[in-house]
């Protein structure tokens, strides 16, 4: 079963949710289906490369300070 493809709304909130420190990626999966690694590849598609970098950064450090984020 391969997944419906997103449609621009979709993945501008998926891109809102994912650079929330306060969303995890489990969130989002539930709402959309997407694993961490997909989201990975939509963000990395869809912002600027310094952008993609700073929010990697980010989700790397919140993930070694709280288990329950990202």
């Amino acid at each position: 079963m391969t997944p419906e493809p997103l449609d621009r709304a979709a993945i501008e909130e998926i891109i809102e949710m994912a650079l929330s420190d306060h969303i995890a990626f489990a969130d989002i999966r539930a709402l959309h289906g997407l694993q961490p690694d997909q989201v990975n590849t939509l963000m990395r598609a869809e912002l600027k490369p310094g952008s993609y970098r700073a929010w990697r950064k980010r989700v790397r450090a919140l993930g070694t300070r709280r288990a329950i984020c990202k």
